[in-house]
């Protein structure tokens, strides 16, 4: 059976009094117009006008398909942080362990940013969750402790 065919079996009641075509079949054909009437509409309520980006162009435009965009997007704009596998996020944490280590005031403080680190590196080490192997080394307490110690005497004697 065509989909003429199947219009003209449909009741009166449901079909379009002028095309004779079901009014179902009338609403698919005419939703372009619709959508574009909201959008127009919403122009001129000024609902497009001071989005973000206005007038500057689009930065991935011209680069390399990449699938997951939106979602490299969304972590960028929201500065979403934590998501990566821990052998990735361990790796990370230890690029930027001294820094946050000299932003600590206390050797207390220090010791206990260390073992907490070690701590995060030991669990990721037990974890049988597949992804990248940790590679991340534990970090010796008392040598950081004393490499801290040496950095906060350099940055006062300037």
């Amino acid at each position: 059976m065509t989909d003429s065919q199947s219009e003209k079996q449909r009741p009166e009641s449901q079909r379009d009094g002028r095309t004779g075509r079901s009014a179902a079949a009338e609403r698919m054909a005419r939703k372009n117009e619709w959508v574009d009437l909201q959008i127009q509409k919403a122009m001129e309520r000024g609902e497009f006008d001071d989005l973000p980006g206005a007038g500057k162009p689009l930065k991935s435009l011209g680069t390399q398909h990449d699938p997951d965009w939106w979602l490299k997007q969304l972590i960028e704009r929201e500065q979403i942080t934590g998501v990566l596998p821990p052998a990735l996020q361990l790796r990370k944490d230890d690029a930027l362990l001294d820094g946050e280590l000299d932003r600590l005031g206390s050797e207390p403080d220090v010791r206990r940013e260390l073992e907490s680190f070690n701590r995060r590196v030991i669990e990721a080490r037990r974890q049988l969750l597949g992804g990248p192997p940790v590679i991340t080394p534990t970090r010796d307490v008392e040598a950081e402790v004393a490499a801290w110690r040496q950095r906060r005497r350099d940055r006062t004697r300037r």
